[in-house]
């Protein structure tokens, strides 16, 4: 049901989360809206917002400017995980016609480790009987706790036992015991508590690694520019998951050191005749590099074909930029996910250009494809949809997760390094040629080498250092850029500044009709210690449920 105010009463509910309960619990300098003048937020509502497994409350601000009766309860899903909430307010009463604030507090039980999925429900009636339900959606992690008060109090008994016993008349051998018993009852007591600490820290939400594809459903989508700048967001921590590296694995800080005859051996097993591929249309050209369609014919059946991309150089390519075409084509190497797409033959005959060949993909490069859209906005306002570009989202979270479980750190995911068939289906793909094909997303700062400056974490900047959660901080560019539709992020700010403006806490900006749940997505991913961004299972997961709850409205 919908909540319709009394005629003669003008605009009245206001329920909304403080600028410093947003703070705490999204990182975010903003308020955020429930209900603003009778008018309900239902995105924000559907939206299960995920509390640190620190905070044992929250806050919500509200008023009325007429009379209007309400009725407040609580649901669990998993009450072994949570105990039953509790608020300051009673069970029913009337709204405030001034500004206040009431609690709810939500304790885990400390029985089991799980994931405790809380609803509050707020039911308002006026007067002549219009009404509304709310339901605002909170998810918490709760841990199972060790018994350590038991312990402690047992330890600590022993250990005024024997204070008591050192109050006594006592020999110098007699301290000496003392001591160590003390001693060893810190240190018992420490390691008990590192210990949980580790285990809290191992502990992460499992998320099946085959999430199904979105269905395509079109819609108006508008993405646009900047609007206002925000400070770093802080989520939860938790444990990667470490799983065997593939066999093969050529980081980027190797491709200097490494010679062309050496690449050519890494990638012979891959090797075809050249006689087998023919060259179609050029789809992408830079300055030393070009992307063809192709055509590979099957070796044993001639007659049979598949179509292909081929990545290789023009004439005036140097040796360098050969080497690195070939062994940056090689970082997803031996990898099998619906969400990659890895090499799959080469062509490196003597007297020919190198040939790097990968399966075809309809629609291409995934940040062409997103301009296109935008071009197309005005004659075909139904070419892309909100819910097409969260399912983007979640393919390419997946990608990731798969890749953060085999050990390998992508170092340059965008939507330039992805692409996307005709129906919707998008694939990360390597980082080969991209500087070429894309030179204004690089930027050299004073060390001869182009990097992605504008995707990069702070850690990467400053200190070369990737990992899969600088991984995450490019992934949260690439959603970026998805709700864009293929702008470019941090446009107005100096690449040499970069490192400086992230240091103070700054970030690109929400853009235009991207939903508030989905920005606070991306500023989890930006938050300055790697530690504090989720892992790509946590976005898959996150990403998913927002795409149910987006289906459900549109």
């Amino acid at each position: 049901p919908s909540y319709l105010p009394d005629n003669n009463s003008g605009p009245s509910v206001n329920i909304y989360m403080s600028l410093e309960e947003v703070k705490k619990l999204l990182g975010l300098d903003a308020e955020l809206y429930y209900v603003r003048n009778n008018i309900v937020n239902h995105q924000a509502l559907s939206f299960p917002l995920p509390v640190p497994s620190e905070t044992n409350s929250l806050h919500f601000t509200w008023h009325s400017r007429t009379k209007v009766d309400y009725r407040l309860g609580f649901h669990t899903e998993n009450p072994e995980a949570m105990s039953q909430p509790r608020s300051n307010i009673s069970a029913h009463g009337e709204l405030p016609q001034s500004p206040s604030v009431f609690r709810v507090d939500l304790v885990c039980s400390g029985k089991v480790d799980e994931e405790a999925v809380l609803t509050v429900q707020l039911n308002l009636t006026t007067p002549t009987s219009n009404y509304m339900v709310l339901n605002f959606k909170r998810s918490k992690m709760c841990y199972k706790m060790v018994n350590v008060i038991w312990c402690a109090v047992l330890l600590t008994s022993a250990l005024f036992a024997l204070v008591d016993g050192a109050m006594a008349p006592t020999t110098s051998t007699q301290v000496f015991y003392i001591s160590v018993s003390v001693c060893c009852i810190v240190i018992f007591l420490v390691a008990i508590f590192l210990a949980i600490m580790h285990l809290h820290s191992m502990k992460r939400v499992e998320v099946e690694e085959s999430v199904s594809d979105s269905g395509s459903s079109q819609g108006l989508s508008q993405p646009s520019t900047h609007t206002t700048q925000y400070l770093r967001a802080d989520t939860p921590n938790n444990a990667a998951p470490v799983t065997n590296p593939p066999s093969l694995r050529i980081e980027k800080n190797d491709l200097r050191s490494v010679t062309l005859l050496e690449a050519k051996a890494r990638v012979k097993d891959l090797s075809v005749s050249r006689d087998r591929v023919t060259l179609g249309d050029v789809l992408q050209e830079g300055t030393f590099g070009q992307i063809f369609h192709g055509v590979l014919l099957d070796e044993k059946d001639p007659s049979k074909e598949k179509q292909v991309f081929v990545k290789t150089v023009k004439d005036h390519a140097s040796e360098v930029q050969v080497t690195m075409m070939l062994t940056e084509s090689l970082k997803l190497r031996g990898l099998h996910h619906r969400n990659l797409l890895p090499i799959s033959h080469v062509c490196t005959e003597d007297g020919e250009k190198p040939m790097v060949l990968l399966p075809f993909v309809a629609w291409g490069n995934l940040k062409l494809f997103l301009r296109q859209c935008k071009l197309a906005e005005a004659n075909n306002p139904q070419s892309v949809s909100q819910q097409d570009l969260v399912s983007m989202a979640i393919q390419i979270a997946c990608g990731m997760s798969y890749l953060s479980r085999r050990e390998v750190i992508h170092k340059d995911l965008a939507a330039r390094n992805c692409v996307i068939d005709d129906s919707m289906q998008v694939k990360i793909s390597d980082n080969a040629l991209a500087r070429d094909l894309f030179p204004m997303d690089y930027h050299c700062l004073g060390d001869n080498e182009n990097r992605p400056v504008r995707w990069m974490a702070l850690e990467s900047l400053l200190h070369n250092d990737f990992s899969s959660l600088s991984d995450v901080w490019a992934f949260g560019v690439t959603l970026w850029e998805l709700m864009t539709l293929g702008q470019t992020p941090y446009v107005d700010i100096d690449p040499f500044e970069m490192s400086a403006y992230l240091k103070d806490g700054y970030r690109i900006a929400q853009p235009i009709n991207c939903p508030d749940e989905l920005f606070a997505v991306m500023a989890c991913c930006w938050a300055l210690d790697p530690e504090e961004r989720p892992k790509f299972q946590q976005l898959v997961q996150c990403l998913t449920e927002f795409h149910s709850a987006l289906g459900a409205y549109v």
